[in-house]
Formats: C-alpha cells, sequence, structure tokens
C-alpha cells in the first residue's frame, strides 16, 4: 500500500475538518492501536505498530518529519497485515473527503457597488441582514 498522504496527516493532525476530522483522527488511532498481525496469523506480531509515529505527530502536527514516519510506519504494517491494509485504505479514503469538503474557501465580490453588509466565509445559515425572518406556516412548526 501506498503510505497515506503527509499533508492529509499532518491536516488531521492539526484539527483540519472539524469535528469530523477529529473523528477521523480518533479512528486512526484506534486503528493503530488493533493487535498487529502478519498474514492472517492469529498471534499478534510485535513490531512498528505506528503508535510511537502516530504520539509523535499528535505532539508535533506542522512536523512533516513526523507525518513522513507515521505514512511510511502504515504503509509497512499495511504491506504486514492484510486486513488492517485493507481498513487502513477505507481510512484514507474518508478522510481525503472529509479535508477536502472541508477545504479552503474562495469568496469575491465583482460587478457593482455594494451598499449593504456582506459575509464572507463558508456554511452560512440563518442570517437574515436586519429583514424580519420569514413566518412560519403552522404546517413549518
Amino acid at each position: 500500500m501506498d503510505p497515506v498522504s503527509v499533508g492529509l496527516l499532518t491536516a488531521l493532525a492539526g484539527g483540519a475538518g472539524g469535528e469530523l476530522g477529529r473523528q477521523a483522527w480518533a479512528a486512526l488511532g484506534e486503528l493503530v492501536r488493533r493487535p498487529l498481525r502478519r498474514a492472517g496469523a492469529p498471534e499478534a506480531v510485535a513490531g512498528a505498530s505506528g503508535e510511537a509515529e502516530l504520539a509523535r505527530l499528535a505532539e508535533d502536527p506542522r512536523d512533516p518529519a513526523a507525518a513522513r514516519a507515521l505514512g511510511t510506519a502504515l504503509a509497512v504494517r499495511a504491506d504486514a497485515d492484510a486486513e488492517f491494509g485493507e481498513l487502513l485504505r477505507q481510512w484514507s479514503e474518508s478522510a481525503q473527503r472529509i479535508t477536502l469538503e472541508s477545504g479552503n474557501v474562495d469568496n469575491s465580490i465583482s460587478g457593482g457597488s455594494f451598499s449593504a453588509p456582506v459575509f464572507q466565509g463558508r456554511d452560512f445559515s440563518g442570517l437574515s441582514f436586519g429583514a424580519p425572518a420569514p413566518e412560519q406556516s403552522p404546517a413549518d412548526g
């Protein structure tokens, strides 16, 4: 398996993705703490589980060397444990969607003069800009 991307690991370790990112980081921790198994053998195999690398990156999320070390440890473990490799692949696909969905926002205003408040950001709801809230019909309430 290819190593998990350094950017993804550092983003999640640093808190990207809000609550979903925190959940993804916690899920990676749970995955890493699973017993290591080699080629379907029932007994746990001693060796690099990735726990030390995970802890190191959690301590310093901006350290690309720590992220590379974790990515490498995960890839080595995935090669040694097919079940772990499949679970890691699923985790990685899910985590990539989280960070992509909560990525940067690019706002621009153009094409004329504006004399009202402007909010720039992402995912606003319930804003009325001073206008009264719409009345609810009895069916809405």
